[in-house]
This record gives C-alpha cells, structure tokens and sequence, in this order.
C-alpha cells in the first residue's frame, strides 16, 4: 500500500513544469482520495471539460489521463479552464505558491489585493516596488506562471463571485465593489470565463 503523507511536503518555491510533474502521482493520489490536506495546495485541470477543480471537489472523478495540476488558479485560467461551479475553486484555502516566497512578490500581491491594478497599471505598480515592470511579469510568471493582470482579474471574479454568492447586491454594485470599471466589462469578462453571464448563477 502507498505511504500517504500526514501532511503535505514542503514545496520547491519555483514554479515549474517540472515540479509538477515530479508531483503529479502524489497530487493525481490525492485528488481521487479528495483529500483535504491538499485543498489549496494544487487545483485539477480537466481539459475534456476546460473546468478546473479543488482536489476535494464532489464531481464525478475524471481519468488520470485527462487532467493536468496547477498550484495556482491564474495559472489555471491562464491555460485557458473555467472555475467548477461545484467546488468553488474561489473558496480554496491559497497555497503558499499563490502567497508567494520573495518579499517583492508578496508586496506586489498585497497591492493587487488592495485593487492597485484595477485602476493603474502594471508599471505604475512596479514603480511602487521599485523594479521594473518587465522585471515584476517575470517574477509572476516564474512563481505563478501568469501575468500580474491575469492575477488581478482572477481577484475581481473571486470577489464577484463571493458577492453574488453571498450579497443581495446589484449586478452593478458588484462590477463595481469588485474593481471592475464598467458592469459591461463585469459581464464580459465572467461570460468568458464561466461561459454564461454573472445573473444566471446566483443563488
């Protein structure tokens, strides 16, 4: 029988497809075990459904052979998947791949978190960092393997997606409480990536 770690192991800080792949029998393991000592640590790619998953999600189990892992949920929607309605990727716990490991990285995150990218830019938030902005996509890309924007939009759904989840909230005081600038950029944006627009899913 296979030894199941108590706890997961320590992580290699770079992200890496090579990292992944050193991992992924013990990740392909722990999401058919839905385990959740694993819940945030990795997200499942399902490309037969172009959905991404928490490895605890109560979907039917794919097959090994269809399904990619992701320590990040930009990384996911950056190889073009859409969050499971089911499971809610937004809820997972953030792994400390997302969190990041270099003081930069987090400060940058914080910033993104606090909405620096929802109404500046790129390299008006690396001048806050004092890098460069070329300098600042190569770290995300390295950690992440996404683009700061790409982070920061994937911060606008999860936030919309809790709001409407959770709020009684209009569409637009959503887009807008989001840090979205326009209720047709709101629309658009979650049309894209969940395939149907943000009113149909609210419960």
């Amino acid at each position: 029988m296979t030894n199941v770690p108590k706890h997961p192991p320590e992580r290699i800080p770079e992200h890496s497809l090579e990292h992944i792949g050193e991992r992924f029998d013990e990740y392909d393991a722990a999401r058919k075990r839905r385990d959740p000592i694993y819940d945030g640590v990795f997200f499942v790619g399902v490309f037969t459904t172009h959905i991404y998953c928490r490895p605890v999600c109560p979907a039917r189990m794919p097959l090994t052979k269809n399904v990619q892992f992701f320590e990040t949920a930009p990384a996911a929607e950056a190889a073009g998947l859409r969050p499971c309605l089911r499971c809610r990727p937004e809820t997972a716990p953030f792994s400390p791949a997302w969190e990041g490991s270099k003081s930069t990285v987090n400060r940058a995150l914080k910033l993104i978190k606090e909405g620096a990218l929802d109404e500046g830019s790129v390299v008006q938030l690396a001048d806050r960092l004092g890098i460069g902005s070329r300098h600042l996509t190569r770290l995300f890309q390295k950690h992440f393997g996404a683009s700061p924007l790409q982070a920061a939009q994937t911060y606008r759904i999860q936030r919309a997606k809790r709001l409407l989840n959770d709020t009684e909230l209009s569409m637009t005081e959503i887009a807008f409480a989001s840090g979205f600038g326009s209720l047709r950029r709101f629309n658009a944006v979650f049309s894209e990536l969940y395939g149907r627009p943000p009113s149909s899913i609210r419960r």
